[in-house]
């Protein structure tokens, strides 16, 4: 164990302040919640892949302990949700592709696809740590590698009302950073390729049908579900975890594999053209207007606007 100043620190669950990736933790369920709350595009920017990066490298040093009021506490679970209403996450970072991608650099480009991969792999394979168990919640759009980091945990839990999709091949990319292999795993190469390639839009119930979503939750209610799928679960925690980790023996994602299919992507995102750059940055202008109208309806005590702006510039 790591001396005291390197364990996790996770806060209440109450009163927590603003920061990019917000944590907290559950002493009863021994539960971390964490939650995406960038501070301009809901997407993953290197900032917040790096507030994400921090706080998971500390619970890896500390074996899944955290320090929570002064004791140390074993983590059984790990929750990641969204703050940004109606929103999991938007995906990669589309606006700093355009840039790296016209100047032709190929150095960043593979340094940010890392540096996601650096996300999404230890959650893959439990932070090393056996005896935890990840979860995804996902309350609104889940887009690209927002679909991608939801996809990564042993339980995928989603919100009846939450939509899914792979927007990549509509400026004719695909998702690079874990869809593949993760979709794979879950329901076989063929209709992975085919999610990946028709681009479309899907809900919770669609996917939970096709064996992708684990549990779909009521709107409004996933946070309950999860606590509830938690307490239901409890009994059998320990030979579930093991059915999950079952998994990687059986159907194993390596680092090197998914770095050689970020290799991939940066290789074919070098190639795009002008007119794919164009059909990105309309994606990018949807997704920006997507979230400042939801702002202004949050401002203004309205209700959540629709999904159909952001879903019909991903079609």
């Amino acid at each position: 164990m790591n001396q005291l100043t390197d364990v996790v620190h996770l806060r209440s669950p109450y009163g927590l302040k603003r920061t990019e990736y917000e944590v907290e933790f559950d002493p009863e369920m021994r539960v971390i919640w964490a939650f995406l709350n960038p501070r301009s595009n809901a997407c993953f920017t290197p900032t917040l892949l790096a507030a994400i990066r921090n706080h998971d490298d500390a619970l890896e040093r500390n074996q899944g302990k955290v320090l929570y009021e002064g004791g140390l506490h074993d983590a059984r679970y790990y929750v990641m949700g969204s703050r940004t209403p109606r929103v999991f996450s938007l995906g990669g970072d589309l606006a700093l592709f355009q840039l790296l991608i016209r100047a032709g650099d190929r150095t960043a480009l593979l340094n940010y696809a890392k540096r996601c991969i650096d996300c999404v792999y230890p959650r893959i394979v439990n932070h090393g740590v056996p005896t935890l168990t990840t979860i995804s919640l996902v309350q609104g759009d889940a887009l690209g590698g927002g679909f991608e980091a939801a996809l990564a945990a042993d339980v995928l839990v989603a919100e009846e009302d939450a939509m899914f999709g792979l927007p990549e091949i509509t400026f004719n990319l695909f998702p690079g950073m874990g869809a593949y292999s993760l979709l794979a795993r879950r329901v076989g190469m063929r209709q992975a390729e085919k999610l990946m390639l028709d681009g479309r839009l899907r809900s919770a119930q669609e996917l939970h049908e096709m064996g992708v979503v684990d549990v779909v939750a009521p709107a409004g209610m996933g946070e309950r579900t999860v606590h509830e799928w938690i307490r239901r679960n409890e009994r059998r925690q320990n030979g579930m975890q093991a059915i999950f980790r079952s998994r990687q023996s059986i159907q194993p994602i390596t680092r090197q594999e998914l770095d050689e299919i970020a290799e991939t992507w940066v290789d074919a995102a070098l190639r795009l053209t002008d007119r794919d750059i164009r059909m990105m940055r309309r994606l990018v202008a949807a997704q920006q207007r997507r979230i400042a109208e939801q702002a202004e309806c949050e401002t203004d005590g309205a209700d959540s606007i629709p999904a159909a702006p952001l879903a019909t510039a991903c079609q």
